[in-house]
């Protein structure tokens, strides 16, 4: 079966955003598309980025930790908020502190917000970055606008029929991408 992480990036107190990815983490698992396991952030805690894992004298346990499980990991799923235009430092810093991890990799995006644009500037600078340090986008993305509206507190959506189509296609295309890169590397 087919290995997802999902990445749940805020660390920010009374986050909303760790609805969409228990919600991906559900609709991958219920419809027996993927396993599923949800890399929270705000768990990790990783310190302020100075250095890639690769050239760490000795980096900590979690680090190691969530490098193993995006490498194991056959594609990823990330899911944003937006910050003023940008996605959390606390994404860019756990981008940055892997790179053969990242080459090749395939990758959905899913950015949420409070308002009506569903963190779509947010979609469009994470996607350039994952693009330059060699990870495969899905050129999809799922933005979702009104966060606090759309999930409830464990991830269900007001919804379900409408999100689990649109979420459909998205981790369709996931799939795709995950089966192309299985082939090329044959």
């Amino acid at each position: 079966m087919v290995q997802i992480a999902i990445i749940s990036p805020s660390v920010r107190r009374g986050r909303l955003s760790h609805r969409a990815a228990l919600y991906f983490r559900n609709f991958l698992e219920e419809n027996g598309v993927a396993s599923a396991e949800i890399l929270d952030l705000d768990r990790y805690r990783f310190p302020l980025f100075d250095e890639r894992l690769k050239y760490q004298d000795s980096p900590s346990a979690e680090m190691t930790d969530f490098a193993e499980r995006i490498r194991n990991s056959d594609g990823v799923i990330i899911i944003t908020t937006e910050y003023n235009g940008g996605y959390p430092a606390s994404l860019k810093n756990a981008i940055d502190l892997l790179w053969a991890e990242w080459q090749r990799k395939p990758v959905a995006l899913a950015g949420v917000s409070n308002g009506n644009f569903g963190g779509t500037q947010a979609l469009q600078a994470l996607q350039f970055v994952l693009w330059k340090i060699g990870a495969w986008t899905v050129p999809l993305s799922f933005p979702i606008p009104y966060i606090d509206k759309t999930f409830d507190e464990n991830g269900v959506p007001a919804d379900k029929p409408a999100m689990d189509k649109r979420a459909g296609i998205l981790v369709e295309k996931l799939i795709l991408l995950i089966k192309a890169g299985k082939e090329t590397t044959k």
